[in-house]
This record gives structure tokens, C-alpha cells and sequence, in this order.
């Protein structure tokens, strides 16, 4: 596999070429991403080969007020003749009554980082005609309790139709040095995940500590990760 990435148009676009070559050939891939930013607006195009055929992609965002924005997407795989398309509308509501933007830290640190979230909450919904999941409609609900600390949220998938649908509730919980996210979805199942510094400095190892819990099943699962940036 490989990456290049290059700033083009006097860096109004950035254009992303990657590579992908497999041992028997079937599943080579060749894409070319182009995306473009505007002052209120994003746009994204694609275009290579995928499973034996062509691909061709657009999107595009659109931010209507502070609050609100919206965009959709499409693709189109010529090697199954799949058309996936989906359509986005998000609405932010800031708890201060500020305008939602990419506030700049005031505190030490490189100049220009991006500083914790604001205490808002944020609704989007997406409907996704035809895809995977067999739900199309996807309504989510995030809330920032305290910026750069507790964050909640809720997932409801759903079939309007056939009224089939799937609830998830998350939180998660950041401190000095460790992270604790937590999932239960409709079937009362619990998922956990707790990642933590093994020292002070950047660039240090990290441990990761998952758990799952499967009420209906009565199974109960256990794992553990360590990772080490070079």
C-alpha cells in the first residue's frame, strides 16, 4: 500500500493518490481523492479503480447558519454497478449562545491548536438509501457536558418502513492521562474501553483495557492491547 499527498491549485485543494496491490491481483486498487474547501462550504471528488472497475465519487457540505449545515455524498462501483448515496443535516446548539467555529486555545501549547470543545449539543441525521446496514435512517444526538472531559451520546438507527431499529448510548469520560468510553446498546449489551499513558511524555506506550458484556447471551468478554509509537 502506499500514500502521496499534494497541496494543489495554490493550496486551495488537496489532492490524495493511494495505491493498493495484492498478492493475486483481485483486489488491486487505485484511487485519487481531490478535496476543496471554501469559506462556508467542502467539496470532495473521486475517482479510480476498485474490484476490477472504475469508481466515481462526489460530495458536498454546505454550512447554511453557524448552526446549521448540510451535504450528501454519492458513489457510484461500476464492478457490482452499487450507487451509494447518503444525505446529511446537523444542527449545533451552544449551551453559551456563541457561534459554533474552530475556537484557538488560549492556554500554552503550539500556536493555533484547537482548544477543547465548547459545551454544546449537536443532533444529525442521515438517511443512507440502499446501504449496507438495511437501516436507512440514522439520527444522533451529542452532547458536550464538560469541554474536553464528559461527553454523552445516543445513536438511533431505524427502517421507517418496516420499523426495524437499533439504539445505542455512549459516554466518555478524558482525564489527565487516561480515557473511558462506554457504549449499551438495545439489547442491553456493554461495551468499555479504557486507554491510559504509561508515562508523562509524548510519544509514550499506551495500554488499552476492552470489556464487553452480553446480557442475553450471558457471555463475558475480555481483552487487552499495548501500543508503542516508533
Amino acid at each position: 500500500d502506499g500514500r502521496i499527498h499534494k497541496a494543489i491549485l495554490g493550496g486551495v485543494a488537496m489532492a490524495k493518490l493511494q495505491i493498493g496491490v495484492s498478492q493475486d491481483g483481485q483486489a488491486d486498487q487505485c484511487l485519487l481523492d481531490v478535496d476543496v474547501n471554501g469559506p462556508s462550504w467542502s467539496a470532495n471528488m473521486k475517482y479510480g479503480s476498485m474490484g476490477g472497475g472504475l469508481v466515481y465519487g462526489c460530495a458536498f457540505h454546505q454550512g447554511i447558519t453557524p448552526k446549521l449545515s448540510m451535504g450528501g455524498e454519492g458513489m457510484y462501483v461500476s464492478a457490482n454497478g452499487n450507487m451509494i448515496s447518503s444525505y446529511m443535516l446537523k444542527f449545533s446548539m451552544p449551551a453559551s449562545g456563541d457561534p459554533v467555529d474552530d475556537r484557538v486555545t488560549k492556554s500554552p501549547g503550539p500556536p493555533g491548536a484547537p482548544g477543547p470543545e465548547p459545551t454544546s449539543s449537536t443532533f444529525l441525521a442521515q438517511l443512507s438509501p440502499g446501504g449496507p446496514s438495511g437501516l436507512p435512517l440514522t439520527l444522533n444526538y451529542k452532547r458536550v457536558v464538560t469541554p474536553g472531559r464528559v461527553t454523552l451520546g445516543a445513536e438511533l438507527a431505524c427502517d421507517p418502513l418496516s420499523l426495524a431499529s437499533n439504539v445505542i448510548l455512549g459516554a466518555e469520560f478524558k482525564f489527565s492521562r487516561s480515557k473511558l468510553q462506554v457504549t449499551m446498546d438495545g439489547n442491553a449489551k456493554i461495551q468499555s474501553v479504557l486507554e491510559t499513558k504509561l508515562g508523562k511524555e509524548p510519544g509514550q506506550p499506551s495500554l488499552n483495557l476492552c470489556a464487553e458484556l452480553d446480557h442475553l447471551k450471558d457471555e463475558m468478554k475480555f481483552g487487552y492491547g499495548l501500543s508503542i509509537d516508533g
